[in-house]
């Protein structure tokens, strides 16, 4: 059983305005962010169309933006989207569910979506992993990232406002795994040790896989 997606949307609607002001210049502290990015944008070029999925309040669509990719953001929170239009204007965003993807089979030439598998269940996790592979492109690029380890932790405050959601942690071996279960290949895994005084003490793993080619 998955968590409820109608929780997950509510949660980051009651948090729009304090998210976004958090997330904003997150990737400047950040630079192993900035290498992995530019590296994205450097292998994706000119191809399009390219969506950040769960982009919260977009922050990383516009760095990968300013890197000359062409990029549009979806996110499960109405408000939070909302909070994206307003801060860059110059991107397109739209409301969607990673879970069951609104977009023509092999219609994407690459996804980006950092963190936004952090409160799926394993199999919500498969399941994204089998929808993003259906809509890219054969030959696209999937980047995402996540939260290394086997622990659930529950969070009933966050930001300054009363919540109730649980972030997951997941071990490599299992996402390796999912991927290779959809079809992708040339899986690279990239580990980080937090940054101190940052953000939460966690290791983190950057992924960069893709859709065969025909």
């Amino acid at each position: 059983m998955g968590q409820d997606l109608n929780k997950i949307s509510r949660v980051y609607n009651s948090l729009s305005n304090e998210y976004t002001e958090a997330s904003s210049g997150e990737h400047e502290k950040k630079p192993k962010d900035r290498e992995i990015l530019d590296r994205f944008s450097r292998e994706v070029g000119s191809a399009k169309p390219v969506w950040d999925f769960g982009c919260g309040s977009g922050h990383t669509a516009a760095y990968v933006k300013n890197l000359g990719v062409e990029i549009s953001g979806l996110d499960l929170s109405e408000l939070i989207i909302e909070q994206a239009k307003i801060k860059y204007p110059y991107l397109h965003f739209q409301q969607g569910n990673i879970l069951e993807l609104e977009f023509d089979n092999n219609s994407i030439a690459a996804v980006l979506s950092f963190y936004a598998i952090v409160h799926f269940t394993e199999d919500q996790v498969a399941e994204a992993f089998r929808e993003i592979y259906r809509v890219i492109k054969p030959g696209g690029l999937f980047l995402f990232t996540y939260h290394i380890g086997g622990e659930t932790i529950h969070l009933d405050e966050f930001l300054g406002k009363n919540i109730n959601i649980d972030f997951m942690f997941f071990r490599n071996e299992f996402i390796t795994l999912c991927l290779k279960k959809c079809g992708f290949g040339s899986i690279d895994l990239i580990e980080r040790e937090p940054y101190p005084d940052i953000e939460y003490q966690s290791r983190r793993a950057y992924v960069f896989a893709k859709k065969p080619a025909d």
